[in-house]
């Protein structure tokens, strides 16, 4: 039966519908899966491709291991390491890697050693291990001679540390010096008050807040940290004239904390001479060639390093994407 005004029955429209929706839905569906086919290949590349660079970056590490250690040299030579920026255990400067460097220059061959120096200070622990080090070195070796050549600056651990080198060398306008210790810190009490923030601290220990910068400083507390750093004042001092011996030309200010220019500390006898890392390697140790002793960070590490974040971050930012498609 047809409709006699021309309209298709309600039938055939019904139907064409359900096959356009049909329709509909199957595209969806095969995109969907087209897209996931996508993402799982792109996951794939990305996968092989950081394990490859993984892979080549070991490889590289291993080939690269046999050139560690002591540089090979032929004649004679000055050794040289850098001690350079603050001395701390976590740093390029921690007595880990300057002991390192000195102990593979003095088993060489080297004429001589060479401690060249550009350094504020920093952990007196770590200037003492370099300070014990050196003169375990120096009784070791005794043909062997240390010199220190200050840069712009050695100060405070600095100068601890290479006390107990056999010379000091400097530049007219090196700062020297800096011969005491400090412990600093921030004092919050009052401005909690004045914002209305209450202190709730829970100890188990009576001085288990010692130094704590949100309550008021305990007399008691003051004094003990004051002898501590009398103590430490005190050590630094010893190594300072056991190292200088009659070198040193001692005032009220030479171990108050005050720093001065190279010419300064020539006259008063924290250094010996005048000159660069060449000169005292030419004219003082007759080796004019330097071979550097430095620990430094491998290449290949830092090259690593880098990757590794980067991959990182990647595998982060492609893992965020996914989170809505993952709830």
């Amino acid at each position: 039966m047809t409709e006699t005004n021309g309209q298709p029955p309600a039938s055939q429209e019904a139907g064409h519908a359900k096959q356009d929706w049909e329709q509909t839905l199957l595209e969806r569906l095969a995109f969907a899966s087209l897209n996931e086919q996508r993402k799982a290949r792109r996951w794939s590349i990305f996968f092989k491709a950081f394990f490859a660079v993984y892979l080549v970056i070991l490889l590289l590490m291993a080939l690269s291991s046999g050139f560690g250690g002591t540089p090979s040299v032929s004649g004679k030579y000055t050794a040289l390491i850098d001690l350079d920026g603050v001395i701390a255990a976590d740093t390029i400067a921690s007595a880990d890697n300057i002991v390192s460097g000195l102990r593979a220059a003095f088993e060489s061959k080297a004429k001589g050693v060479i401690l060249r120096t550009n350094s504020p200070g920093g952990s007196p622990v770590q200037a003492s291990y370099i300070n014990h080090e050196i003169e375990r070195l120096r009784k070791k070796y005794p043909d062997t001679p240390v010199y220190a050549v200050i840069g712009d600056i050695c100060a405070s651990g600095c100068y601890y540390a290479v006390a107990a080198t056999d010379k000091i060398f400097a530049n007219e306008s090196s700062i020297v010096g800096s011969i005491g210790v400090l412990m600093n810190g921030f004092g919050f009490v009052d401005s909690m008050k004045k914002l209305g923030i209450e202190r709730r601290l829970l100890t188990a220990g009576d001085n288990k807040n010692f130094l704590d910068p949100f309550s008021p400083m305990h007399p008691k507390h003051r004094e003990h940290a004051q002898v501590l750093l009398n103590r430490i004042h005190q050590q630094f001092i010893d190594v300072v004239k056991q190292g200088r011996g009659e070198s040193l030309t001692q005032s009220d200010e030479t171990f108050s904390g005050l720093f001065w220019t190279g010419d300064e500390a020539l006259q008063m006898g924290l250094i010996d001479e005048f000159g660069s890392a060449s000169y005292v390697a030419r004219e003082v140790v007759g080796a004019d060639e330097i071979v550097d002793f430095t620990h430094r960070e491998n290449l290949l590490d830092r090259f690593a390093q880098r990757i590794g974040t980067a991959m990182a971050q990647t595998l982060g930012t492609e893992l965020l994407a996914r989170i809505p498609q993952l709830r």
